[in-house]
């Protein structure tokens, strides 16, 4: 890959959909497989996956798990950043988060979409 490659991935979907919440994390291990900075920023009902044992809970068939691909992800340096209105919205503390993410607003997913080769959402 060429130096300098960046995609912003934007995953709104929790353990409602378990297929579509574990793709962004495929997808953010193979791009880190080739290189490529990535980073995850979890929205909506996404953000639920940061809270300690959620992720555990989300299983999509013939997918690695996604606990399994989020921890493979922080472990290669990922970034994974959640937006904090939907953190208020659901009454999740910064205390219930697993290690490996930061608390964002909207500026911050403003600089990443904008600094970004590509921008994926789910």
């Amino acid at each position: 890959m060429a130096e300098n490659e960046k995609i912003v991935i934007i995953s709104t979907v929790g353990s409602e959909d378990p297929e579509k919440a574990t793709l962004p994390f495929v997808l953010a291990t193979a791009a880190q497989a080739s290189d490529v900075e990535v980073v995850v920023i979890l929205q909506s009902n996404a953000v639920t996956l940061a809270r300690h044992g959620e992720a555990e809970k989300v299983n999509a068939k013939g997918f690695i798990p996604i606990k399994e691909l989020i921890d493979a992800y922080i472990s290669l340096g990922g970034s994974l950043l959640l937006c904090s209105p939907c953190l208020k919205a659901r009454d999740i503390t910064k205390e219930e988060l697993i290690d490996g993410f930061a608390i964002i607003a909207a500026g911050t997913v403003v600089t990443e979409v904008m600094s970004a080769n590509s921008v994926i959402t789910y």
